[in-house]
Parts: C-alpha cells; sequence; structure tokens
C-alpha cells in the first residue's frame, strides 16, 4: 500500500493536466461594438515575424489563418483583397511555466472517519502532505481585429493551452484549429456583456 501513496501525487498530476483545456479570453474596445456588429468583408495583415520558430513559421501560419478564414467565411464574412471593413493578424508565443499541487492523504478530499487511523483507515490517513512541481510549456495565440479605416484595434481574442511537443502534426494542427474557433466563437462581442 506504501508504494501506491508515494506514487498518488505523480498520479493526481497526471490527471489534472489530462484535463487540462483551451483558456480563452477576450477584450474589445466598447464604443465599437456597433461598429464590429457591421461588419462584412476582411482582410489578413501581414504573416507577424517573431524569434521563436517553433510559432513565427509558414505551417503555423498558414493553419492559423486556414482556421480563421473557415469560421469567419462560414459565420457569412468575405475574405477581399481591396476595401476591407477590418482586417485580422495573429501573435503567438510559448512560456515555460510551473505548477504545484499538493496532495495529502484524503487525496484532496475532505476528512472523513472512515479514513481516521483509530477507525480503519490505519497509516494511510497519517501520511504527510506532498508537493509536486511540475514544469510545463504553455502556447499563446491572440488574434486581433483591427478597423481597417481607422486602424484601430477594436478586438482581440487570446487562447492559452498547454502544449504537447511530443504529440503527432494532426493533432497539434487540431489544437491550432479548435483555438481559433473557441476564440473567433466570441466575435464579434455582444453589447453589454
Amino acid at each position: 500500500m506504501r508504494p501506491l501513496i508515494r506514487l498518488a501525487p505523480l498520479l493526481m498530476a497526471c490527471a489534472l493536466t489530462a484535463c487540462a483545456g483551451i483558456d480563452v479570453s477576450t477584450n474589445y474596445d466598447p464604443s465599437a461594438v456597433q461598429q464590429l456588429d457591421g461588419y462584412k468583408t476582411y482582410a489578413w495583415l501581414p504573416q507577424p515575424q517573431g524569434s521563436d520558430k517553433r510559432v513565427y513559421n509558414p505551417i503555423v501560419g498558414g493553419e492559423v489563418e486556414r482556421a480563421a478564414d473557415a469560421y469567419l467565411q462560414s459565420h457569412g464574412y468575405q475574405k477581399v483583397e481591396v476595401h476591407p471593413d477590418f482586417l485580422v493578424g495573429w501573435h503567438g508565443a510559448i512560456d515555460n511555466k510551473l505548477e504545484a499541487d499538493t496532495v495529502n492523504a484524503y487525496y484532496g478530499y475532505p476528512y472523513d472517519p472512515m479514513w481516521d487511523p483509530f477507525y480503519g483507515g490505519g497509516p494511510v490517513a497519517m501520511s504527510a502532505p506532498e508537493t509536486v512541481v511540475r514544469e510545463y510549456e504553455q502556447g499563446t495565440l491572440i488574434i486581433d481585429v483591427v478597423d481597417a479605416q481607422s486602424k484601430k484595434l477594436v478586438w482581440r481574442g487570446q487562447a492559452q493551452s498547454e502544449i504537447d511537443d511530443s504529440a503527432k502534426a494532426e493533432k497539434q494542427q487540431s489544437r491550432i484549429n479548435t483555438s481559433v474557433e473557441e476564440i473567433l466563437e466570441r466575435f464579434p462581442p455582444k453589447g453589454g456583456k
């Protein structure tokens, strides 16, 4: 039983990692909500440049643009070469993160007399809490909407998720597609929300 207690923090960290999803947030200019609702056509800003080649390369850029084009066009927006209503751009980053989880003998659950050492739980309930520190990489994708006439940023969506470098290319591309879709689901913003 003792080896299981030692593995519990690691198993808990793995379980939490498996549940990790995509965190999405947006921000916009409240005075531009009506303007955003009137947009019908768009064009892309030039491909961004950056030093991290895992983010800024033609494969990632192409996948982001394909996913955004598919989503926007399926929602009635038209991609044009001249005189768009708004411009779309993207940026990305990969950051190193640390996560610390403390797990006690109750595996994070509240105290129950069933696990009390005097009631029959034995030494399992008396083990000390254990902290597991895990280092991982977090990817961030930002999609910007810029008013084509004023050249002002009017809407920004951001998705963050843990990166799995060992994942196959198809899974990585699927993750980019999902991130883009989850960001753009919130565009245009609804006034008052």
